[in-house]
């Protein structure tokens, strides 16, 4: 066996090390509290006297010499009975109403027991209208021929059997719709004060950059923070020249210096709805969309101060339609100059040269947004939604309407 070599130790190249210096821990800033949600005052509702609204309807079914008639507009249904669950139909004249609805509402619908006779239905609707109708011994039964398909009316046919018929009814409820009582502006009111303050709440954080989704959905839920459960259409934020679209989709495009911001949005309260618009520019205005905010808020004014009982609504379309006209855009203002509010977003009357006439009333409630549009450019609308009195008109929306005040 061979000897082992001894092996001299080297001295270590590498320095010894070094104590460690003492770095002190950098205290991890705490995360900023949550904006407050600005506190918002809503005016107290009112109780609606919805046993006058079904006596008037029963009144209106007798006026057609029906004895009874199924509403089945779901919103026709909320209008008489406060319910807004929806699959329920109801059921009205002689013998007083009857609300067909099912298992899922059976516990919501116990306020409504004192309004009308409550039916839980255990198959489907269709046959259990024909049940009821049995049981209040009807012989014809009226429809809404607005709302019933040509599907709809056969099966109910068939299922009330011979002997019994259906009739076609238009317009029966649309007329009570039209006017509002003091309860439903009070709603309408609060959705507007809801749609203000969401604004209010985030118009000091807009800023270039954001995409147009973000800010519709931050409008959103501010919205709902406040009570709205559901906006009352789909928001359009359309930043740059995607304002000139008047029924634009908001995408991931960005806000930019120097352009305009289109915002269209609007609230609901207890199943009332408002809707506003509003145009602003981050710095500088375009020169020309600078001149046709102007030209659009002229006839927003024009139109509005002209609203009151007995005007029609042609008349009121043509005076900011006019004013638009002599500016040199009347191309550009294509939509008609409003519509109602109420149950729905889009309610009766429509104030459009598209339209037939109809004369306004007291009660009735209605928006005017004019609007110019440029492509490639940007588009102007300004929307407020008003109140016709006895004398003239209120504006519902508190929100300015000044260049000024629209510059971020």
């Amino acid at each position: 066996m061979g000897s082992a070599k001894k092996t001299s130790k080297r001295p270590s190249k590498r320095p010894a090390s070094r104590p460690a210096k003492k770095v002190a821990k950098k205290a991890t800033p705490k995360a900023a509290p949550a904006p407050a949600t600005p506190k918002l005052k809503l005016l107290p509702d009112l109780t609606p006297d919805f046993k006058s609204r079904l006596g008037k309807l029963a009144a209106a079914i007798d006026a057609r010499s029906v004895s009874h008639a199924l509403i089945t507009n779901p919103l026709d249904v909320a209008y008489f009975t406060g319910f807004l669950g929806g699959d329920s139909y109801l059921v009205a004249g002689t013998g007083g109403p009857v609300l067909i609805s099912d298992f899922r509402y059976e516990e919501e619908l116990a306020p409504v027991a004192s309004l009308a006779r409550i039916h839980i239905r255990k198959g489907g609707i269709i046959g259990a209208v024909a049940d009821v109708a049995s049981q209040l011994n009807v012989t014809e039964l009226g429809v809404q021929a607005e709302h019933v398909t040509l599907a709809q009316s056969s099966q109910l046919a068939e299922a009330l059997g011979e002997g019994k018929a259906i009739r076609p009814l238009t317009r029966l409820v649309q007329p009570f719709r039209l006017i509002k009582d003091d309860s439903e502006v009070r709603l309408i009111q609060n959705a507007a004060r809801i749609q203000e303050a969401a604004l209010r709440e985030i118009l000091p954080t807009l800023a270039p950059g954001q995409t147009e989704l973000d800010i519709a959905s931050r409008l959103e839920a501010a919205m709902k923070s406040r009570g709205s459960p559901k906006p009352g259409f789909e928001s359009i934020v359309a930043a740059r020249a995607n304002g000139s679209l008047p029924h634009y989709r908001p995408k991931m495009v960005k806000a930019a210096n120097n352009t305009p911001l289109l915002i269209d949005w609007g609230a609901t309260y207890k199943g009332y709805h408002s809707d506003m618009t509003r145009v602003f520019a981050f710095g500088k205005w375009p020169a020309k969309v600078r001149e046709i905010y102007q030209i659009v808020r002229e006839a927003h004014m024009a139109a509005a101060a002209a609203l009151k009982p007995g005007v029609s609504t042609r008349d009121i379309d043509a005076i900011a339609r006019g004013h638009i006209t002599d500016a040199g855009y009347g191309p550009n203002f294509g939509h008609g100059l409003g519509h109602g509010l109420g149950l729905q977003g889009h309610d009766e009357p429509s104030l459009s040269h598209m339209a037939s006439p109809t004369e306004l009333a007291a009660g009735m409630v209605v928006t005017i947004e004019p609007g110019i549009y440029l492509p490639n450019i940007g588009g102007v609308r300004l929307e407020d939604d008003y109140l016709i009195t006895d004398t003239g008109a209120t504006n519902l929306c508190t929100l300015p309407l000044d260049i000024e005040w629209a510059t971020l």
